[in-house]
């Protein structure tokens, strides 16, 4: 049994609605795009962001929305960037993350670690009513996943041994790969039903939280 279980969050306890915000927010604007090509193209924009330089999380998702806005030729204000930054402390955290962090944490200690900034986890920790023993942020260790300087910052905080953790996420990307080359164990919340990759394995793989208790010997 681990000592420590680390939890990405968006999109592994937390439902990650930003395309679906950024519709309402935009309104009949979006009529006047290809909104998946948007959205694709959105993605692969963030992710190059935070392979460049640590920028804080609000200030590299605000640039980011308001570059691919105006490449878009969508018109926008800060209102609009507001909104969306807004919406990441109102996701909700998937049905099952509660009741089986709540049995994990009677055994184990439980931590986040997010490509976000202090105080959205800390609002984010408050939508899933579950008390953490601590949280790991960019903000924290000045760079993204997939950066191993995240990882290895976290085993700096935790006072830890990497054999005595086990990090679950859905991210194959941003966790499980640094997982794979760090020497992580790991766990692919594979939420999407997407294909993974067993050369950066070996790693487990659930559809969601339901059954890592069990899995873990709990």
């Amino acid at each position: 049994m681990p000592k420590y279980i680390t939890f990405d969050a968006y999109g592994t306890l937390l439902t990650w609605t930003l395309e679906h915000a950024v519709e309402q927010i935009l309104g009949d604007r979006i009529k006047q795009i290809d909104w998946e090509a948007f959205q694709n193209e959105w993605h692969v924009a963030r992710w190059n962001d935070i392979l460049i330089e640590y920028r804080p999380y609000e200030t590299m998702m605000r640039r980011c929305f308001g570059n691919m806005l105006r490449k878009y030729g969508v018109d926008f204000t800060e209102e609009d960037c507001d909104a969306m930054i807004a919406n990441i402390t109102n996701w909700e955290p998937f049905p099952d993350v509660p009741p089986v962090l709540r049995k994990l944490r009677e055994y184990c200690k439980i931590v986040i670690i997010s490509n976000s900034e202090d105080r959205f986890i800390e609002k984010n920790i408050e939508k899933i009513g579950v008390p953490f023993d601590d949280f790991v942020t960019a903000e924290q260790a000045r760079a993204y996943k997939p950066a191993h300087k995240v990882f290895n910052y976290t085993l700096k905080k935790l006072g830890c041994d990497k054999s005595e953790i086990v990090h679950c996420a859905q991210g194959f990307e941003f966790d499980i790969i640094p997982a794979h080359e760090l020497g992580w164990k790991a766990v692919w919340i594979n939420r999407g039903g997407n294909p993974g990759d067993k050369a950066y394995g070996p790693y487990d793989e659930l559809p969601d939280l339901t059954g890592l208790p069990g899995l873990l010997g709990i």
